[in-house]
Formats: structure tokens, C-alpha cells, sequence
């Protein structure tokens, strides 16, 4: 099945492939400050594939903090924090915010708030490798 969503202008918009029952994917709510901060809602499946299209550029704003490890897509436009990605290029993976989603309401599995404030920036990697699915970024 295939899971559309966007910002709330549409400058960033998201496919979400997994053939997984959305009712029964895990969503994690992870407790960093940033993630605290958006009320994130995230999801992934290894066997999937998330697309990322960027209409705009100039309004994507790509943050990255704490280890350097992964790039936060949000908009300059509409605020909207929409998905994050590993910055390995040869290997790069994601996650994406069930609330961007049309169908949203589908992720209907209580979110399960978690912490990696133990992790260091090699645990981290791999857990991202083994947990995340593959992505495409595309931008205009």
C-alpha cells in the first residue's frame, strides 16, 4: 500500500510504501527535546520505502544536531516537521511523522514513547540502519 501526505502548504510531500497493516506498525514517540517539541508520531518499516519530493528548495529547511547523524526535513513554509534522514549517502534511511499522512487515522497503534539519550553515535547508526527503511529524496 501506498501512504501520501504532505506539510501543511504541500511544498514537502511524502509516499509512505509498506505492505503492513498501518493499524499494526509501531509508532514511536521519541522524548529528545526536539522530537518533544513537534509531538512526533513516527513510523517506519524496514521492508518499505518512504519518498520524500520537495517542490521548493529554498523553503526545505534540513536541520541536524546532537550527533550529526540524521537531517530533520521541515518546512520553512508551514512549519511542519514531515521526516528524518540518515545522512549516509550510500545507505540513507528514514523515518516518517504518521500525522503528515492522508491517511493518518489508519496509524492507529498507540505510540510508544522512547528514549535513545543512552545510545552513543555508532548504536545510533545501527539502530537506524536496522530499524528505518530505505528512502528517495527528490528535490525541486
Amino acid at each position: 500500500m501506498k501512504y501520501a501526505g504532505r506539510c501543511h502548504c504541500g511544498n514537502i510531500g511524502t509516499v509512505f510504501e509498506s505492505a503492513l497493516d498501518p493499524a499494526q506498525i509501531e509508532l514511536r514517540a521519541c522524548q529528545c527535546s526536539f522530537c518533544r517539541k513537534h509531538h512526533t508520531r513516527a513510523a517506519a518499516d524496514p521492508s518499505g520505502m518512504l519518498t520524500i519530493n520537495v517542490a521548493d528548495r529554498t523553503k526545505l529547511s534540513r536541520y541536524i544536531f546532537e550527533y550529526g547523524t540524521a537531517e530533520y526535513f521541515i518546512c520553512r513554509e508551514c512549519g511542519v516537521y514531515v521526516a528524518a534522514s540518515t545522512l549516509d549517502e550510500n545507505n540513507r534511511r528514514a523515518i516518517v511523522m504518521v500525522d503528515v499522512l492522508d491517511d493518518h487515522k489508519l496509524f492507529s497503534r498507540q505510540s510508544t514513547a522512547v528514549s535513545y539519550d543512552s545510545e552513543d553515535r555508532s548504536q545510533r547508526l545501527k539502530r537506524r540502519n536496522e530499524r528505518w527503511m530505505p528512502v528517495s529524496i527528490e528535490l525541486g
